[in-house]
């Protein structure tokens, strides 16, 4: 076996991983270790931005060409992005009772089909439709101590929003400003490691990156939105 196919294996190993740290979720919210949980799904969330840059430049698709990375990927997405935030949200429960459940099944079910979308993404590297990053919401949601109904809008205006076609910045693919863009991302990263390490009591800065960095992506989409109606 050649060496650029051990390292096409690696590298699909290290995207499976991410379904383990989905288990370890799970059982993290099972035992309302909310801390533990937001980390493992960091962890995914990490694997997620690294293992494309990795395929690509070990070639997996010409290596191991019936296996397919991308399959691989949009399963354990769809498990740590969406399965698991859904889960979290009826386990608390941010939403009690039936619209929590009601809440947690838009999520799974409009989830789906911007998962089985073929046209999700642009040439260019955009979402199509809101992404479904049902983790980061669910996080937000949970620090920020939203009541119910604040909840369930904020849930349901972006489930609809997954059927518009609104461009969405990746903020790794995204050419244009994409330096910029990836310290936002990994400075809100940090803010939010750094908020579940302290207990969910973040401190000024904490709060400041939190909210400047998902307005920043907001932004960059509305700008790319715009420009593309003028």
């Amino acid at each position: 076996m050649s060496a650029r196919k051990i390292g096409a294996v690696f590298v699909h190993l290290f995207t499976a991983s991410g379904v383990v740290c989905a288990l370890f979720a799970f059982l993290a919210i099972s035992d309302q270790a909310v801390g533990a949980f937001f980390l493992w799904l960091a962890l995914a969330l990490f694997i997620d931005a690294a293992d494309g840059p990795l395929a690509r430049f070990v070639d997996t698709k010409t290596h191991l060409p019936r296996f397919s990375g991308e399959y691989l990927d949009l399963i354990i997405d769809y498990l740590n992005y969406v399965a698991l935030p859904a889960f979290f949200l009826v386990s608390l429960p941010i939403i009690d009772g039936a619209s929590g459940v009601v809440a947690a099944a838009l999520i799974l079910l409009t989830s789906l089909f911007h998962f089985s979308d073929t046209s999700s993404k642009t040439l260019d590297g955009y979402f199509v439709g809101f992404p479904a990053i049902w983790n980061v919401v669910v996080f937000y949601l949970y620090v920020f101590k939203a009541n119910e109904a604040a909840a369930l809008i904020i849930i349901m205006m972006l489930c609809l929003l997954t059927f518009i076609p609104i461009r969405w910045v990746h903020p790794f693919r995204v050419k244009k400003l994409r330096a910029l863009t990836a310290v936002v991302v990994i400075l809100g990263t940090l803010a939010s490691v750094a908020t579940v390490l302290g207990g969910f009591n973040p401190g000024m800065i904490e709060i400041v990156l939190l909210i400047f960095a998902p307005l920043y992506l907001v932004g960059v989409s509305l700008k790319k939105n715009l420009g593309d109606v003028t």
